[in-house]
């Protein structure tokens, strides 16, 4: 079979080439349903990668489509400082879907950004499974500085064995200094 090449990048082209305008690309990247057109749209983010870069991306943390919604998230952790501007609103949004992705997000900050992000956050969230979620980055992330806010969570969230049992594995594990 012979190689045919395609035209790499059309949704980009239908953009415009000079478009720099995070909302255009948003658009354009809530259109696509190429693969290799979507890839393509999400490097022009990265290059860009400033705080309406950020916005634009985290605009689509709702999206139905699952494969657009963890390429905005890695998009997003591949420019943690842009994205540290969204990282507020999006683990205070109402929607505790939107809550639990955005702890992926905190979980490429630097380290110490990160542990405050969800030590914080641990402490008001009322969802047992997106609390889950920021334990699972703690784990990864957590500092001596987490233990009152795990703590605190395992105390609220007695009644969920899970989440008692992996909060006390990451006490543990901050306990030994690993």
């Amino acid at each position: 079979m012979p190689l045919v090449r395609r035209d790499p990048i059309p949704a980009a082209k239908a953009v415009g080439a000079a478009s720099e305008d995070p909302r255009d690309l948003a658009a354009a990247l809530g259109r696509e349903k190429n693969l290799r057109s979507r890839e393509a749209i999400l490097a022009r983010f990265l290059a860009i990668a400033n705080d309406a870069a950020a916005a634009a991306l985290a605009g689509h943390l709702r999206s139905e489509d699952a494969g657009l919604r963890n390429a905005c998230i890695e998009t997003l952790q591949a420019m943690p400082g842009p994205a540290l501007s969204v990282l507020p609103d999006l683990l205070a949004d109402p929607d505790a879907d939107v809550r639990l992705l955005a702890t992926e997000i905190a979980r490429t900050q630097p380290t110490g950004t990160a542990n405050d992000l969800l030590a914080r956050f641990l402490e008001g969230e009322t969802h047992p499974n997106v609390c889950g979620a920021a334990v699972e980055v703690l784990a990864e992330v957590g500092s001596p500085e987490a233990v009152p806010a795990l703590t605190a969570a395992k105390a609220r969230f007695a009644d969920e064995a899970f989440l008692s049992m992996a909060i006390d594995t990451v006490l543990a594990r901050i306990g030994s200094g690993r």
